[in-house]
């Protein structure tokens, strides 16, 4: 035994020592190259010394790895600034192809580069006849899924309470019995186990859509979905996916467990899943269509307060597909723009139909989806139009809307058409309160939202918009 473990030891050795040198190789054919262009254009730079300098400490590197390469490349430019030689030139070109690899090796796959990239997923808009009946937000939901299940015998759908009762707001009602409890199924209180089934269903070719029951309780399954599903295409480069769809409803609603919105630790968590924030049930059912002809996944959360209010039912269900990144413009206006998703978007337009009979007439933006987050950066262009923006949710302050002003003012240099101070109006810093009341007071509310773009308006203009109080 003494004689087998020296051995396995020995072997290991030998596999570990062949294994670097084979991964090192490249690497030094990579400082080889460097060094040599960096040895030309210190030949023909005023500060061929200091080049010559970052050339030796290269060269001297025992067994060098790509940054000590690339920290030589992006020095030596620093030495060269007014230079436009020949040999610079190669430096960049270089420098250029060297950059792209390491991104290709280090920052790449995170999302799926196929055709069925859900980027590259048509969109088909609902279609309505002119009798179409308005029913209740979930019946859109429940004939969506009804005609999913009978056109995809791949799709299951679990969670607690979402087999024997339909779901907590019936969005699944009557389908265990129409489809088979093999394929809508109740599971017990386990957010992290509901996740962990999902992940390995579609692993296997499943499609499942796995069901968070509340918002709130995405706590128990965030460690899986974060560290299991968001990085596993990237982890793989791209061999392994999992497009598990993870359903659940939130931000507002009247109690403390059931009406969270905690958008930043999730947002946080999940770079890697796609997050749509639909306003109304259609939209939902959109985005369900839109994923499920996908390989990637999701988190669709439903708008909790929305499953009673009516909408019209699309002719085409379960066919319309609604594209992610894309925000839409609910209303359009010249004075302001507002920035918002979810429930948030029906209080949002009501407050803009007041602050227009005070002469202020908002564009309200719906974003749609968070990840990706508007990719054809039409918020920046309201606010070229409009010079003044909010973003508005129901996370805590600088959660969810700080996110969004970040995505806009910086990763869409809108901050060069404005004319006033950004702002941001979010819901308290605990959880909401209690009631009726205790909702009022814990999340923004039409008189927030009237009263905070009147004072901009007014600290804008305060002649044609006077102080109130």
């Amino acid at each position: 035994l003494l004689e087998l473990e020296v051995a396995a030891k020995k072997r290991a050795q030998e596999a570990k020592k062949s294994a670097w040198n084979i991964y090192i190789k490249d690497i030094k054919n990579e400082r080889i190259k460097t060094i040599a262009i960096l040895e030309a254009l210190g030949k023909v730079s005023s500060n061929g010394v200091f080049i010559s300098k970052l050339t030796s400490d290269l060269n001297n590197i025992e067994e060098p790895e790509r940054k000590d390469i690339f920290i030589a490349l992006k020095k030596s430019l620093r030495y060269t600034t007014n230079d436009s030689s020949h040999e610079k030139q190669v430096l960049l070109q270089w420098l250029e192809e060297f950059e792209n690899k390491n991104k290709e090796r280090f920052d790449s796959n995170q999302f799926s580069q196929s055709n069925q990239s859900v980027l590259k997923i048509e969109a088909i808009s609902p279609l309505y006849k002119e009798d179409a009946p308005l029913v209740d937000g979930r019946e859109v939901l429940q004939a969506n899924f009804d005609y999913l299940f009978s056109k995809m015998p791949e799709l299951v759908a679990f969670g607690e309470d979402v087999g024997g009762i339909g779901g907590v707001n019936q969005t699944y009602a009557g389908l265990q019995q129409k489809h088979g409890n093999h394929r809508i199924v109740d599971t017990g209180i386990r957010e992290a186990t509901i996740v962990g089934q999902g992940i390995g269903l579609a692993l296997r070719g499943f499609r499942p859509i796995a069901e968070i029951q509340y918002l709130d309780y995405m706590t128990y399954a965030i460690q899986v979905l974060s560290d299991d599903l968001a990085c596993l295409q990237y982890r793989t480069s791209g061999g392994q996916k999992a497009p598990l769809i993870i359903s659940s409803r939130g931000h507002r609603l009247e109690g403390i467990w059931h009406s969270g919105s905690p958008m930043q630790f999730i947002l946080g968590a999940i770079r890697g899943i796609h997050c749509c924030v639909p306003r109304n049930m259609t939209q939902a059912a959109g985005f369900y269509n839109t994923m499920l002809a996908s390989d990637e996944p999701a988190l669709i959360i439903e708008p909790l307060n929305g499953y009673r209010i009516k909408e019209r039912l699309p002719s085409n269900i379960g066919e319309f597909r609604i594209p992610l990144g894309i925000p839409e413009i609910l209303r359009e206006g010249n004075d302001i723009t507002i920035v918002t998703y979810g429930s948030l978007c029906r209080i949002a337009m009501e407050a803009a139909r007041q602050l227009s009979e005070y002469g202020i007439e908002c564009e309200l933006i719906d974003v749609q989806t968070l990840l990706p987050f508007d990719i054809h950066h039409l918020i920046s262009d309201s606010i070229e139009k409009t010079n003044k923006v909010i973003f508005l949710d129901e996370d805590v302050p600088g959660g969810c809307s700080a996110y969004m002003l970040q995505q806009v003012l910086e990763g869409q240099n809108a901050f060069r058409f404005l004319d006033s101070a950004p702002k941001t109006i979010s819901a308290k810093e605990h959880r909401p309160a209690y009631g009726s009341d205790g909702d009022y007071w814990s999340k923004p509310q039409i008189e927030d939202i009237f009263d905070s773009v009147y004072k901009m308006m007014s600290d804008y203009d305060s002649e044609l918009y006077p102080v109130m109080y």
